[in-house]
């Protein structure tokens, strides 16, 4: 999975654990047959809705060139 930079140690071990899981109920499969990767990214590196996340998730977003 990819996920922004930023998260804690224990966060991702949570997140890991808790995907193995998910997945393992969701597809009948034993824990210990699951894998699971972390793909972390910068802020830059993540796009939403054609923004930048550092840009999206900013407490002051720039203004978009049209209008609502």
């Amino acid at each position: 999975m990819t996920i922004v930079k930023g998260r804690t140690t224990a966060q991702k071990h949570a997140l890991i654990a808790r995907v193995t899981q998910a997945v393992a109920e969701s597809v009948d499969v034993p824990a210990d047959r699951i894998r699971v990767a972390i793909h972390e990214v910068g802020p830059d590196d993540w796009g939403i809705g054609g923004v930048p996340y550092s840009t999206a998730r900013s407490p002051h977003p720039a203004a978009s060139d049209g209008e609502s």
